[in-house]
């Protein structure tokens, strides 16, 4: 191997001519065998570090890969937090928006904070503290598995559902009573309701929470906003109904209906109820409300008009003075007028009319309401003007 790796470094000379002269150079083998060894260890510590470095690649390549997991890794779990934070957040709002929406109801048809509602609200004899800690409907709901704050919003949203639940069903049970008072009236509740629901309107503007979107209460907060309503109205017409008398009289000289004209002697329609008594007797607002008008009436000589609300109107006439004006607020018993003969008349008496939406009814079935039903107005009557007091201090 020696011999022959010698052989092949023999000495060369070469002859190199410049401009006609010549010059002679010499390599000799031991020169040729000292450049070949240094180019060997060159390309030898070339080829070591290249394969240093392709063996650092591979070792790393696994490092690097794993690193570059972790980092999407962890950029997805930022992203799930900030989504998580957003939802949070977003539901912390609708929260705060559906406590305020009970707060505003309990204020506007109770007159109290929430807190201060119970199931016992129109229920006669129920154990306040009882019903207090009486579990939460929707607790077993809530998720052990959420993350802390996520439990806290979800026990606060259970606890609202309750809430929303039990005041329904206090609505509820205070809507059926004050149903029941009315239809025993004569008058058909559903009809009023409906009624009242037809006289709403305005532009469609969605709701939008403090998150900025579309978004609605639940279904059990919009079974909650029908009840109230409904109950609002079924108890508001009862408050109006005129129950009171209408002036400290006994007697009764006409009925509402079918009578003999007292002029003509022809039957005629009489559409409300005659009370005789002395010129100047004080005329005594049925019901609470607000007074529409003062004058003169054909036929009925001078008039006063009281409007209850809830579609309910009552009629005073052949009066022989007026103690109040146009626009005037009067409570239930207040004198309002006198008793006179004024209009078409044949002596001394109080025509006294209820109309409802306008058409005239017997106003009998009103002034001798039953005890019962007279409880559930009164009941209704002290929700109703504690409402008004709750809103006039505010």
């Amino acid at each position: 191997m020696r011999q022959r790796f010698s052989a092949l470094f023999q000495d060369h000379e070469i002859f190199v001519r410049t401009h006609g002269h010549v010059r002679f150079l010499r390599v000799s083998a031991v020169w040729q065998k000292r450049v070949a060894l240094i180019a060997a260890v060159v390309l030898l510590a070339w080829a070591g570090a290249t394969l240093a470095v392709l063996v650092n690649q591979l070792l790393t390549s696994g490092e690097r890969a794993a690193v570059a997991q972790q980092q999407a890794a962890a950029a997805a779990s930022e992203a799930r937090i900030a989504k998580y934070r957003d939802n949070v957040a977003e539901t912390a709002a609708d929260l705060e928006d559906r406590q305020e929406q009970l707060e505003e109801w309990s204020k506007v048809h109770f007159g109290v904070e929430p807190a201060a509602v119970t199931p016992e609200i129109g229920t006669e004899g129920a154990a306040p503290a009882a019903a207090d800690k009486a579990p939460l409907k929707t607790s077993a709901m809530i998720d052990p598995n959420l993350p802390p704050e996520a439990q806290i919003l979800a026990r606060l949203e259970a606890r609202q559902e309750d809430f929303a639940t039990r005041l329904l069903t206090a609505v509820n049970e205070r809507a059926a009573k004050a149903e029941g008072a009315v239809a025993k009236l004569g008058m058909n509740p559903a009809a009023l309701v409906r009624n009242a629901a037809a006289g709403r309107g305005g532009p469609f503007i969605p709701y939008r929470g403090r998150a900025g979107r579309a978004s609605t209460l639940g279904k059990s907060f919009a079974a909650l906003e029908s009840a109230l309503f409904r109950m609002e109205v079924l108890e508001r017409t009862l408050v109006a109904i005129p129950s009171g008398q209408p002036a400290n009289v006994l007697m009764l000289s006409s009925s509402f209906g079918y009578r003999s004209d007292p002029f003509t002697g022809a039957g005629a329609m009489h559409s409300g109820l005659d009370f005789p008594g002395p010129i100047g007797t004080p005329i005594l607002a049925a019901a609470p409300g607000r007074v529409v008008y003062v004058g003169q009436k054909s036929g009925y000589g001078n008039v006063v008009e009281v409007d209850h609300g809830q579609g309910i109107l009552t009629r005073y006439a052949h009066l022989s003075g007026f103690t109040s004006t146009v626009g005037a607020q009067v409570a239930a018993g207040q004198q309002i007028a006198k008793m006179g003969s004024t209009g078409r008349s044949t002596g001394s008496h109080l025509h006294f009319e209820v109309r409802l939406n306008g058409v005239a009814v017997n106003p009998r079935r009103f002034l001798e309401a039953k005890a019962d039903v007279l409880e559930v107005k009164d009941d209704a009557r002290q929700r109703v003007g504690s409402v008004a007091a709750v809103r006039g201090a505010r």
